[in-house]
């Protein structure tokens, strides 16, 4: 099961009643934050989240209200007692971002592996982590530098008894191999994971997408995914001079890129301070896509592997 979290959803500025931008992912106890605007740390304190085991930050742009919470929370990490790597992930211009937060985060009792706009796929990176996560990329459409983001949770083929037992596996063996050992020597014989596994399983996909315009690229990048979850700066197409103008996105664009992707749900976040209540919009999303979440700080949702 993955759980996913609005730790903040506005954008720009911070609200009373609204954190800014930063989503939570939950998976096996392990921890994956993307972006961490203001009030972050607030945000993950009122969950009763915990530190300690975030693992990968990542972060889509180098605007205030997605990254200024930074140095605060690698603080509060070090003070979790956190030792092993943390790895943080951005566009363009993240290594100058990072370090300049580490003037005021300098001593840290792990070390911070920086990952600046990457080019592939990203599998894994910490122990806990190798073989379950991938991460991809998207350049994006913002006025600075951008990424969205897809995270997909592998899940384990099948054990196949009848494989097993046709490959004359030990008995013995067989938990192992399942868990994905890749390779085991056992008396004088080689077995591989492949031996016991039958075929490959649908994992979970998510993905984030703020801040932009709708491009093109994004349907393939989103396709079929398990949850998208967009930026709704504005509510209205009324706005779309402001959203060309700002690259930004309304209610019914991110809609419409979730109706052409066949999404699952689309969950929108990053509703401008202007916004008062995003939720009465809501039918300009729904209208296009029926199956829109408005999102709220500390809004959680928890996804399953599917048969």
């Amino acid at each position: 099961m993955l759980e996913v979290t609005l730790l903040g959803c506005g954008g720009g500025m911070p609200l009373p009643t609204r954190y800014l931008s930063a989503i939570l992912l939950q998976y096996k106890g392990r921890k994956i934050l993307i972006d961490c605007g203001e009030g972050t740390q607030v945000s993950m304190r009122e969950i009763n989240s915990g530190f300690k085991s975030i693992d990968i930050i990542c972060i889509t742009h180098i605007h205030g209200d997605h990254i200024i919470g930074l140095p605060g929370i690698l603080g509060t990490i070090g003070n979790s007692g956190r030792q092993q790597p943390l790895y943080i992930i951005g566009p363009e211009g993240i290594k100058e971002a990072v370090a300049a937060a580490r003037v005021i985060a300098k001593y840290l009792p792990y070390e911070v592996i920086v990952i600046e706009n990457p080019q592939t796929s990203i599998e894994g990176l910490t122990d806990q982590l190798k073989g379950q996560v991938i991460i991809e990329t998207l350049e994006v459409e913002h006025s600075s530098p951008c990424l969205a983001y897809k995270i997909y949770i592998k899940r384990q083929p099948k054990f196949d008894v009848e494989k097993a037992i046709k490959n004359q596996v030990p008995r013995l063996l067989w938990n192992r191999l399942q868990k994905g050992e890749a390779m085991i020597e056992y008396e004088g014989v080689t077995y591989v994971k492949e031996m016991v596994l039958g075929k490959q399983r649908k994992g979970i996909q998510v993905t984030v997408v703020t801040d932009t315009r709708p491009i093109n690229q994004i349907i393939p990048f989103i396709q079929k995914s398990d949850l998208f979850i967009c930026e709704g700066t504005y509510g209205s197409l009324t706005d779309i001079d402001k959203a060309i103008k700002n690259k930004h996105m309304t209610f019914e664009e991110a809609a419409t890129l979730a109706k052409k992707a066949e999404v699952d749900q689309l969950l929108l976040t990053h509703f401008g301070a202007a916004m008062t209540d995003p939720a009465d919009y809501k039918e300009n999303a729904t209208s296009i896509f029926e199956q829109t979440i408005i999102g709220e700080d500390h809004y959680s949702i928890q996804l399953n592997f599917k048969n």
